[in-house]
């Protein structure tokens, strides 16, 4: 049963509906206060609670020491219906925008860019109103899963990506256990004592009087891009960029100063001493994720920083007395996930029981380890040059399913089409000024120069979208994966959050649970379980396993890489 709850007038409408969304009785009225004690009344494996936002609802029933079993969160559910290839003969899918796209799916999606494809923060927070129907919302959703061409694939994409919103919910209310004396020991080892805001650390500032010596540049502002790339050059370094990647390949003296600069300025910025006085409350940080932030499905964080956190200050998170972590993450997600949903069993097999790319190089592909992963990485991410785009071809030879499913999503996103992942999330095409900018380019005047532009711009969006189809389906089995372990945890422990084992934290293929130390070992067999259920749940009984590596640590920082 659909329990639906609706703000109007001040206070909470709860309306009843079956499975498949027709009546089941008369709506409750009741006072807002009142409703953490209607859900905790209400609850049971045979609700499923309905809202426009868990993030708006779930909390004050966290903070009096609720929990619910499972949701639908309309605004997420929406954003999938509305873009996925499955739905698109659908009602929900021709309706014009309306309020329940945020509003209007275009204000709330930032088109992607070359630059931004795979960026953290793709999509701004809802806002909220109340004056939307949720009881019409759900039914023309339900009908949108019924009616797709993949009700199987949408209804198991939907449910998860609930699911997460309540595993994100969870993790914001319970908090990530942190010292912040740890912390700020930590960062006086690596930047020297806390200056007032805009004084550079002494650490720093030795590097920059290292920096302009071995430039010749005596004004040199270290913390400019530009002038930095301005300097480079004139000292007969041609760089396109000051990117990490880039300034490793170059040999002199000022690349290792320069590396160590912008690493330590990168610490800082992100998780400095301002970072640590406005993140860190009462022993916590509290991680505030984008369910879906991301077009592929990768969760974003509204700030924080959560979906990076170095490891330099990871020693800083510390479990709390007579507690542990739990720390678990999955082993080459990716590839395994490409493997699976391509049905390569040869690929499958170099990972069964051991580290994939080490059954690459097994398999003759290869000869190290190092060129497996760097070929790999060079499959999935349309890499054509270097040592990973030189061993792609023979990658494909070894696994040519696997192969030919990334180059097939590659072509289809060089000619503007959508792909979709193994549950049908849809990826977003390009513009209407990226048509017409090729229409103008094979006209009768159009240029080569604009020829090469467009198919330029064709190839990146190719690279996007080949790695669209891996990079969105690895986040389907992360939110399974979460899922699975939230409801078992739930079933053992159904109390207030943090009275019991815990997520406290989630970032792409790795999680943590706060746990009580005598439930340590028990929740490591969860985390394993639970990885083995997302598995069967997407792939079912196709051979892939998906190894996790899990240690149970004091800190964070002690995790085994």
């Amino acid at each position: 049963m659909h329990l639906v709850l609706h703000r109007v007038d001040g206070g909470v409408t709860a309306t009843p509906l079956t499975d498949a969304g027709a009546s089941a009785g008369e709506p409750t009225r009741l006072d807002e206060p009142r409703l953490p004690a209607f859900v905790a009344a209400h609850d049971g494996p045979d609700v499923r609670w309905v809202w426009d936002d868990t993030a708006r609802w779930y909390p004050a029933v966290l903070r009096t020491g609720g929990r619910v079993g499972r949701c639908t969160d309309l605004r997420l559910v929406r954003r999938i219906l509305r873009g996925a290839l499955a739905t698109r003969g659908t009602a929900l899918a021709a309706a014009p925008p309306d309020t329940w796209d945020d509003p209007g799916q275009e204000a709330r999606v930032t088109r992607p860019t070359q630059a931004s494809l795979f960026d953290d923060a793709l999509f701004t927070v809802a806002p909220a109103d109340d004056a939307a129907d949720p009881v019409a919302e759900l039914r023309a959703q339900l009908d949108a899963v019924v009616t797709s061409t993949a009700p199987g694939a949408m209804r198991l994409l939907t449910t998860a990506e609930s699911a997460g919103a309540l595993v994100a919910a969870e993790i914001l209310h319970a908090g990530l256990p942190w010292r912040a004396d740890v912390h700020a020991r930590l960062l006086e080892d690596a930047l020297g004592p806390r200056v007032p805001s805009g004084v550079r650390p002494r650490r720093l500032e030795e590097l920059a009087v290292v920096i302009r010596g071995h430039l010749a540049d005596p004004t040199l502002n270290p913390d400019s891009p530009t002038d930095v790339l301005r300097s480079l050059r004139a000292a007969g370094l041609m760089v396109a960029s000051t990117r990490k990647w880039e300034l490793q390949e170059l040999e002199h003296p000022v690349i290792a100063p320069l590396l160590e600069y912008k690493k330590l300025s990168r610490l800082m910025t992100a998780n400095g001493w301002t970072w640590l006085d406005e993140w860190v409350q009462d022993g916590r940080f509290h991680p505030k994720y984008l369910v879906g932030g991301v077009v592929t499905g990768r969760w974003a964080a509204d700030g924080g920083g959560a979906m990076q956190l170095p490891r330099t200050v990871r020693s800083a998170v510390v479990a709390d007395e007579g507690w542990t972590f739990v720390v678990a993450d999955a082993a080459q997600l990716e590839p395994r996930v490409l493997a699976a949903m391509s049905g390569d069993r040869a690929m499958a097999a170099a990972g069964d029981g051991r580290d994939l790319y080490d059954g690459v190089v097994a398999s003759g592909a290869v000869e190290t380890r190092q060129q497996a992963k760097g070929a790999m990485l060079g499959a999935m991410y349309g890499a054509t040059q270097g040592d990973g785009g030189r061993l792609v071809p023979r990658l494909a030879r070894a696994f040519p399913a696997a192969l030919g499913l990334v180059d097939r999503a590659a072509r289809a996103g060089e000619r503007g089409e959508p792909v979709t992942t193994l549950l049908g999330r849809t990826s977003p095409v390009p513009d209407a000024a990226s048509a017409a900018a090729r229409a103008r380019a094979w006209s009768v005047d159009g240029t080569p120069a604009q020829q090469r532009a467009v198919e330029s711009r064709a190839r990146s969006w190719g690279r996007f979208t080949r790695n669209f189809v891996v990079q969105g389906t690895a986040a389907e089995w992360a939110l399974a994966w979460m899922g699975s372990l939230r409801t078992r945890l739930l079933t053992r422990f159904p109390g207030p959050v943090t009275d019991g084992p815990h997520l406290v934290f989630f970032v792409h293929d790795e999680l943590v649970v706060h746990t009580p130390v005598e439930h340590a070992e028990w929740v490591a067999e969860q985390v394993r379980a639970a990885a083995v259920d997302a598995g069967r749940l997407l792939f079912r009984d196709f051979p892939v396993v998906f190894p996790l590596t899990v240690s149970t640590v004091r800190d964070y920082g002690a995790a085994k890489d």
